[in-house]
């Protein structure tokens, strides 16, 4: 396919095709876009900022930062280059994707990436690194084609790239909203959850496909989509396999990274507000606010807990199979265990 080269003529078909109508400012227009930009392509884009004289100003970490008109643009040492302001889109494209890049993908959603609206389902999950508060798993089904553009457009992205609750909550009413959606959730509490963990066999993983088979199925038995996306945490195919209820012809597919895909991000965002709702609930319970994580705050905390209210309450609150746990309750923390895959000779 040949993209048409941009500039600032770009003709009125090329913006109807980037925006789906005739009235470009009837669209909300982004204010942010994020990317990965190689050291050359950074070497260029400074250039290009240091030649029109744009205000450098200092960021941490940043490999450098530059105010220009409507726009900014911080690059990260890490290759991660944000541009924010209200002439974001028309810096991307007239100036990233046509100078910098030459490779057009703000709009091309479409083209790029027709997977993303078809109807479908996705799955994500939450907590699973939090020793307080529990392991969330969320299946989000799509059945209309616009709706991952809207969402999209509404600022959904994989919630681990989003740095306030509240907007996770405020997504998460919205998605909850949409025409046309099944959501749900599998959440055992916590004396459920440990008792569950000891089940599978000590193995997280085994749990966690359980957890997304359950969901998978009720979305499903709500509104039937021909297939689903998983991000990938194990290579083995146990989401699959721990599927009961699905019709025959169900492909659910796996790859890393899946929260690009806007319906697994939905999910990563459901996953995370439920998350956030059980915690709160935990914390009035105990009569302070629970911390997120298994830092040496978050040990501090369990101790804490352990010392008001006995060894055996912990459990109410907290994932007891964490190493953080253990440390907690004063007891030796068990050798982890090594899985060794079938037909490996050795585990490595």
């Amino acid at each position: 396919m040949t993209w048409p080269k941009r500039g600032l003529n770009c003709p009125k078909n090329h913006k109807q095709r980037r925006n789906g109508s005739d009235g470009e400012d009837k669209k909300k227009r982004r204010t942010s876009y994020t990317l990965t930009l190689t050291p050359e392509q950074m070497d260029k884009l400074k250039a290009w900022c240091d030649h029109r004289m744009w205000t450098f100003f200092p960021v941490e970490y940043a490999r450098f930062a530059f105010k220009g008109d409507g726009v900014n643009v911080v690059c990260y040492e890490s290759g991660k280059c944000v541009i924010a302001g209200k002439k974001t889109e028309d810096f991307v494209t007239y100036v990233l994707e046509n100078e910098i890049t030459k490779d057009p993908k703000l709009g091309y959603d479409e083209v790029h990436h027709p997977d993303w609206f078809e109807p479908h389902a996705g799955l994500d999950e939450s907590g699973k690194g939090d020793l307080f508060g529990p392991l969330v798993s969320a299946c989000v089904v799509v059945t209309e084609p616009d709706t991952a553009r809207m969402w999209m457009d509404a600022g959904v992205k994989d919630s681990k790239a989003i740095g306030s609750d509240s907007v996770v909550m405020r997504l998460d009413k919205m998605i909850r909203a949409t025409r046309g959606v099944a959501v749900k959730t599998v959440m055992p509490g916590m004396r459920k959850y440990n008792e569950l963990y000891l089940k599978f066999g000590s193995n997280l993983n085994h749990l966690l496909a359980w957890y997304h088979a359950r969901a998978l199925e009720a979305a499903l038995a709500q509104h039937p989509v021909p297939w689903g996306l998983l991000d990938q945490f194990t290579k083995q195919p146990l989401v699959q396999k721990s599927l009961r209820t699905v019709p025959k012809d169900f492909e659910l597919r796996m790859r890393t990274k899946a929260e690009s895909d806007p319906v697994v991000a939905a999910a990563s965002i459901v996953a995370r507000a439920e998350f956030v709702r059980q915690l709160h609930e935990l914390s009035v319970t105990v009569g302070e606010e629970l911390r997120k994580g298994a830092s040496a705050e978050v040990k501090a905390q369990a101790k804490r807990i352990v010392e008001k209210l006995g060894p055996d309450a912990l459990g109410d609150y907290a994932k007891l199979h964490f190493r953080t746990a253990y440390e907690a309750l004063g007891l030796p923390v068990p050798e982890k265990k090594v899985w060794v895959s079938y037909g490996s000779k050795k585990a490595k």
